[in-house]
């Protein structure tokens, strides 16, 4: 339990350093907001990986619900009265607040990391009920990697462009088939370095199902809602695999 807390306390610390960081990026560099928060992206779903390396604990459902938690709690330092009252916050908030994401940045944001939460630990549980925890890595790595390149990758080499919905407002955004590529490539990459969790005929399915599910959820989910579809559909994707 002392791991436990150690880790998340870290990870707190860690994930408010990495938004600094990125906020002096976007203010005293002018680095494009895109790259930012795709970066802190990244880092919100590798962190716990990389920390529990040093402070490893034993993984329940609780703990799981703990951290769902504890990652919902580092949004609250952003509500309004504190950033604008706080300069320090206010920059970290630079690092994942695109001007097009006005006013509801924050909204969309911590309703995405919820929706995720609540995806994710069914699938967690599933998952370890069948002896393959490594699905849910699997997930991440598609996630954090493949949805984290999609949008740097859109802006810089998109020119094949496409409109999707938002919550909360009619306005559209534009995604790219250049970006959700990325999607595609690396998912394909992170079944072929998982092949031996796989039997040959998993493997098989998996190559042929999870890019292209993985590529679609990306693609048709709402603006900045990319993750809980994310994890969805891959997750039911794997579950199918599993069961052949």
């Amino acid at each position: 339990m002392q791991n436990f807390i150690y880790n998340q306390a870290i990870e707190f610390v860690f994930i408010h350093i990495i938004a600094f960081l990125e906020g002096l990026l976007v203010v005293h560099l002018h680095w494009k907001v895109n790259y930012t928060r795709k970066v802190n992206h990244f880092f919100v779903f590798a962190s716990p990986y990389i920390i529990k390396i040093f402070f490893p604990f034993k993984e329940t459902l609780y703990t799981q619900i703990a951290i769902a938690i504890v990652g919902l709690m580092t949004l609250l330092i952003y509500l309004k009265p504190i950033r604008t009252n706080i300069k320090v916050v206010g920059l970290m908030f630079t690092a994942f607040d695109r001007p097009e994401d006005r006013p509801h940045t924050l909204k969309w944001l911590f309703t995405q990391y919820l929706a995720t939460y609540l995806v994710a630990l069914p699938l967690w549980f599933l998952f370890n009920y069948m002896n393959h925890t490594e699905a849910i890595l699997i997930i991440i790595l598609i996630n954090a990697i493949g949805d984290g390149l999609a949008e740097p990758v859109g802006i810089t080499w998109g020119k094949n462009k496409y409109a999707v919905k938002a919550l909360f407002t009619s306005t559209f955004y534009t995604r790219s088939l250049q970006g959700s590529a990325c999607v595609f490539v690396v998912a394909l990459a992170v079944i072929i370095g998982f092949y031996h969790t796989f039997t040959t005929s998993q493997f098989i399915t998996a190559l042929l199902l999870i890019p292209i599910t993985a590529t679609l959820a990306e693609a048709k989910s709402p603006h900045t809602w990319d993750s809980p579809f994310i994890f969805l559909f891959t997750g039911l994707g794997l579950l199918l695999v599993y069961m052949i």
